[in-house]
């Protein structure tokens, strides 16, 4: 096992906050193994790529030898996470939770070590908690506390209702880490107030309090609201191969650059080398985006997958940027002699001279078979038909006689 500051260089990657860290490095130089506890509520069914942000820090935690707590909030999700809510959310049954839940279970592997993982669902010691444990539950917390907590405090401010019960999910998440003895406890941004609130119940129950990390919030497609399934921005891990390709290559520019952020595994140097071919060497950030969904779906679904997502993307956006009836085009230059690609774009009229060739080719703009062609006075290949693509309309097949 890594010492603690190796540990937390790795740990605080992406991170927006850690709270109590200088416990965690105790605890991490003492070489303990730490029970690392992240709650998700089945609100829907499938994971989606927001989930996976913090999926993958738990599993940075496997990797580093520690266990990890996968709380599946059966007993939490009927009553509905107030976070960011502008009005009481409408409870689910039993049965919708229980079926999302299956999901979960299912999926959660995708990214964690089973071997290191233990699935639990808090109502296993919430429903045992009954009336009189949830009334002493509550007295560990004030009305004035609650409404500390900004969506609380805005509805509150604004005069719209807030149930009795959205009060306490603050607190049987909070008692989720006592009942777990949590060591370290991950969540959102928008966490963070319950998180705090498990540490608070832990001191309260005579137990070292828990760390606290929190991640950012990762956009959906659109880079505004954050990912959701219920608005529709959203990219499922179990989405078919070229589905999820296809929408990783839907985002904005800049929200590529998120996505590296908080979801690829590259290291941040080779990211930041990413950023500056894109600024300086004008590498299209089309072909880095293309980089980053094979990186995304070759995790969920296979390298092989991912080949064939990128193949087929590529061929749906030549059809949207080409004619359809391409006749092939047959180019004779000097024989024997070994002609290059400048010399055969200007010969098969895609180009004014070969010096604009050899500039179009620097710029990025020309591609041989749908890819980025790298050097204009590159050989080309006699006898072969080659689909020529100059800027987004001008495109011949060509074969060097």
């Amino acid at each position: 096992m890594p010492g603690a500051d190796e540990a937390l260089a790795v740990l605080q990657r992406g991170t927006v906050e850690m709270i109590g860290l200088d416990d965690l490095r105790q605890k991490l130089n003492a070489g303990a193994v730490l029970r690392v506890k992240a709650g998700f509520d089945p609100t829907a069914p499938d994971l989606h790529l927001g989930h996976v942000v913090l999926l993958q820090k738990l599993r940075q935690f496997q990797r580093l030898g520690h266990k990890v707590l996968f709380v599946i909030g059966d007993f939490t999700a009927m009553i509905g996470d107030p976070t960011g809510k502008s009005a009481t959310r409408k409870p689910l049954s039993r049965d919708e939770v229980a079926a999302n839940a299956d999901t979960y279970r299912e999926q959660v592997f995708r990214v964690l070590d089973p071997e290191a993982t233990e699935v639990v669902f808090n109502s296993t010691w919430l429903s045992a908690l009954g009336a009189e444990g949830m009334v002493r539950l509550a007295s560990h917390h004030t009305v004035a506390r609650m409404l500390e907590r900004d969506d609380f405090s805005r509805r509150y401010k604004a005069q719209q209702p807030i149930a009795i019960h959205e009060f306490l999910y603050p607190l049987i998440q909070g008692y989720d880490s006592v009942a777990l003895r949590a060591d370290v406890e991950l969540g959102g941004t928008d966490q963070k107030f319950n998180l705090l609130v498990g540490r608070q119940l832990q001191q309260d129950a005579g137990q070292a309090p828990q760390a606290v990390v929190t991640l950012p919030i990762l956009e959906g497609l659109h880079g505004v609201q954050k990912m959701s399934k219920s608005l529709g921005n959203y990219i499922g891990i179990t989405d078919v191969p070229e589905d999820m390709f296809g929408k990783l290559m839907s985002i904005s520019d800049d929200l590529m650059w998120r996505y590296y952020e908080l979801l690829s595994d590259r290291p941040e140097v080779e990211v930041e080398e990413l950023q500056r071919s894109v600024a300086h060497d004008g590498v299209n950030p089309r072909d880095v985006k293309a980089q980053l969904a094979h990186e995304l779906v070759a995790r969920f679904s296979g390298v092989d997958a991912a080949d064939a997502a990128q193949r087929a993307f590529t061929a749906r956006f030549q059809r949207k940027e080409l004619p359809t009836d391409l006749p092939e085009q047959v180019v004779e230059l000097v024989p024997d002699a070994t002609p290059t690609l400048a010399q055969v774009l200007k010969a098969a009229g895609l180009v004014a001279s070969t010096s604009d060739a050899l500039r179009l080719v620097a710029q990025g703009a020309v591609r041989i078979d749908g890819e980025r062609a790298g050097d204009g006075r590159a050989a080309f290949p006699r006898g072969e038909t080659r689909l020529l693509q100059v800027g987004k309309r001008r495109a011949a097949r060509v074969r060097l006689a």
